[in-house]
């Protein structure tokens, strides 16, 4: 995939939020309601296009994760961002499903790749361990858990995770793809009275990129440190075997948002794309294959 614009077309970027509770996931599927199918059938319809459109988004949300701070392109020609550029926003507003919703469309500046662009992604979830249970009104975005957590002992674990390694223990394996991510922020906060998750345990998580299923699978091996069944070291011993442990659950996915995506400035967009291209490995790994094979 090149992050160049065909001739005659202008790539555009669209900033969205979506209630992930009745979608499949992003990513189109034959007979299954996605986030995905829903906008690029929104965006053919409202345009008028004999042809189908196709998004390009930062990142792959599973199915009933939320989003907040999403974001995706689509390369149009000239003379349809022309005619509809202007208007596409409330357009799509009248279309769209009540549970997706477009904040802004523009114009990318050159190279500008929603997905490969992209420096880090924050997700942010949400427990609640009150003993009545959660809030009604927020049971679709927030985890029950029926013991009280404690938040610096998750705060001491969540410490030994952070830097780049490799995530294999806390990610579904997909063949081909490497598992080697940078942590660049973990910690949890229980907000005050007033603010908008006030009493809950909320885990915000930033990295340059995450593999299947790795916020959830990290925040169940959280848990089982701040409820008291495992030791602050038990997250980072999982880490250091590097394959998936039994006592980790991968916690359901309502309480997990998107909450937003980070770019570089124009001027290094075409560099950090070349440089996400490139498949990882961690220092010394490569001398060590190479040996491995004299």
């Amino acid at each position: 995939m090149s992050d160049d614009v065909e001739p005659g077309h202008v790539r555009v970027r669209l900033d969205l939020s979506y209630d992930g509770k009745d979608f499949s996931g992003w990513a189109r599927q034959r007979e299954r309601r996605t986030v995905q199918g829903e906008l690029e059938d929104a965006l053919r319809v409202v345009m008028r296009l004999p042809y189908p459109v196709e998004l390009t988004v930062a990142g792959r949300t599973d199915a009933g994760v939320h989003a907040r701070g999403q974001v995706a392109h689509v390369d149009l020609a000239e003379e349809v961002w022309a005619e509809h550029g202007g208007k596409l926003l409330r357009r799509l507003a009248g279309r769209l499903p009540h549970d997706v919703r477009v904040w802004r469309v523009s114009e990318a500046p050159p190279h500008f790749n929603a997905r490969f662009s992209a420096i880090w992604r924050r997700y942010a979830y949400r427990v609640g361990d009150h003993r009545g249970g959660v809030d009604p009104l927020r049971r679709g975005h927030v985890l029950w858990h029926d013991r009280p957590v404690d938040v610096d002992l998750m705060n001491e674990a969540a410490a030994r995770l952070l830097g780049e390694h490799d995530f294999a223990a806390y990610c579904k394996k997909r063949e081909g793809a490497t598992t080697i991510r940078t942590l660049l922020d973990l910690h949890w906060e229980r907000p005050g009275p007033g603010e908008e998750d006030a009493g809950l345990a909320v885990a915000t998580v930033r990295a340059d990129a995450f593999c299947h299923n790795m916020v959830r699978a990290l925040v169940g091996s959280m848990l089982l440190v701040g409820d008291g069944h495992r030791p602050v070291g038990f997250p980072a011993e999982v880490l250091a075997g590097r394959v998936r442990h039994s006592a980790v659950n991968v916690v359901r996915p309502h309480g997990l948002t998107l909450e937003e995506v980070g770019y570089p400035a124009d001027d290094q967009l075409a560099a950090r794309n070349l440089a996400a291209r490139n498949k990882r490995s961690l220092p010394g790994a490569a001398a060590a294959a190479g040996a491995a094979g004299r």
